[in-house]
């Protein structure tokens, strides 16, 4: 009888061990790499607030302000090197590392052809005479979460 007890938390036993084997596998290990994608990701935000096309800030080109293409770079930065890097961080989720490095690279071309519209534009009305300190240091900061997902997600075993 206590044989069979036995087996039974032993079987008990297996199925917790291979539940927290399956849980681990799907999420990733971030260390100090977290504090530095935190405070990239906290870059990003400030850089919202500073300027970006002319007088627009980073919100307002975010709003429609200030051309497509500093949009566009304002909307995957925003949407990537903030949203998504804050769920990857709270969920530590695999996936997620995943998306916001391969998102994170797509934001950072995007942020280059933002910054070549701001400099090559002369077209009557167009917006141009070259980019604002905020997009500048929110192009650094989306390349620098770039790498810092991409080395993240790459380092799980």
């Amino acid at each position: 009888m206590t044989e069979s007890r036995g087996n039974g938390e032993l079987a008990e036993l297996a199925a917790e061990i291979d539940e927290a084997g399956a849980r681990a596998s799907r999420t990733v290990e971030l260390g100090r790499r977290g504090f530095t994608i935190a405070v990239f990701t906290f870059v990003l935000l400030i850089c919202l607030i500073l300027p970006w096309v002319g007088d627009h800030a980073g919100w307002q080109v975010l709003a429609g302000e200030g051309g497509g293409i500093p949009q566009l770079f304002a909307a995957t930065s925003t949407g990537i090197g903030i949203f998504a890097s804050a769920l990857a961080l709270v969920t530590r989720r695999w996936w997620l590392a995943w998306v916001s490095a391969a998102g994170g690279w797509f934001a950072s071309v995007d942020g280059l052809l933002a910054i070549w519209s701001q400099q090559s534009s002369h077209a009557p009305g167009a917006a141009g005479g070259g980019p604002g300190f905020g997009m500048i240091v929110a192009w650094i900061a989306m390349i620098c979460l770039a790498v810092q997902w991409m080395r993240t997600a790459f380092s799980r075993s």
